[in-house]
């Protein structure tokens, strides 16, 4: 047995080119290892066979694997810390396996260092980072957590869900924030008429509408505006709300862009439109449109000067 490690050690040397000591912990540490992954190997396989609680199976399987590892790093470090010119062997080997083992964990850690002093966002914010959206609601060394909206759920309402982020996805994730700076998001309502309406009355009712339930005044926006333009390059020419006109195919759309506040959007969408529905039932020259089939004769229908019937 002797001789064997001894024609080993004397081939690590040669091979490795390397002092004899070196050599020697070389083949101890790589010894250690495979002792270590045979025994975690043998008890796990005891443990599954005498212990059928899955939780209490789980847990033993991790209390094994951390024993096992803690031992292994006592003995390889006394392995290597015994002769004085191992030191640096082995501080590399140890760094070039931690920086392999944990760079997910560095990365969150780097992610944390970047959320609290470059403050992309804060607690109380509502983000969107990828597909995930919602408020965040904790943030830690490693991960941070959100309160979910949408997914599911309609208006950037809640969901419930509380989701947990690796702090390293804002490396690899575009991040939005709602509520960062400009404190007002524009939203968009598009309402359709048809082309028999008075469309021009109908545009008129959305624009009171619009103004009587837009989230701030001019001059509070314009306030937050200024406030903001001091450390991100926002601007905006109008900050009254408008209504938009288009056509398309089954009608004439009017679309509202007002100011609404990131938490309420749902809450001002039905509120519009309940105003909305009392306000055009009340008028007989204006309807709704809807995707219908209307068959078009221009002989009795059509102006006189693209032959249409005269008048």
């Amino acid at each position: 047995m002797i001789n064997i490690w001894s024609n080993l050690s004397e081939k690590a040397t040669h091979s490795l080119g390397v002092s004899s000591i070196t050599a020697t912990n070389f083949l101890l540490t790589i010894a250690i290892i495979l002792v270590l992954s045979l025994l975690r190997f043998l008890l796990n396989r005891i443990v599954i066979r005498r212990v059928d609680d899955t939780v209490q199976r789980y847990m033993s399987f991790k209390i094994i694997s951390y024993s096992l590892g803690f031992i292994g790093i006592v003995l390889i470090v006394v392995i290597w810390l015994s002769d004085a010119r191992g030191i640096a062997a082995y501080l590399g080997i140890l760094s070039a396996g931690l920086a392999i083992a944990l760079q997910d964990l560095l990365k969150d850690l780097a992610g944390w260092l970047f959320i609290t002093f470059r403050r992309p966002f804060t607690v109380g914010d509502r983000i969107q980072i990828g597909e995930i959206a919602g408020d965040v609601i904790d943030i830690r060394l490693f991960q941070f957590s959100i309160l979910e909206i949408g997914n599911w759920v309609q208006a950037d309402q809640s969901t419930g869900r509380i989701i947990h982020i690796p702090n390293g996805l804002v490396f690899k994730e575009s991040l939005a924030n709602y509520t960062l700076g400009f404190n007002f998001i524009w939203d968009e309502l598009p309402v359709m008429v048809t082309f028999e309406s008075n469309w021009e009355k109908a545009k008129n009712i959305l624009q009171e509408i619009a103004e009587e339930f837009n989230a701030v005044e001019s001059e509070t926006a314009a306030r937050e505006i200024r406030k903001a333009a001091n450390k991100y390059m926002i601007y905006f020419k109008n900050l009254t709300p408008i209504v938009w006109t288009r056509v398309d195919d089954c009608g004439v759309t009017l679309t509202m862009r007002y100011l609404a506040e990131p938490r309420r959007r749902r809450t001002i969408d039905t509120k519009i439109w309940e105003a909305i529905l009392k306000a055009f039932s009340a008028e007989d020259d204006i309807d709704f449109a809807y995707p219908t089939i209307r068959y078009y004769d221009n002989i009795s229908e059509g102006k006189p000067e693209t032959g249409g019937p005269v008048a």
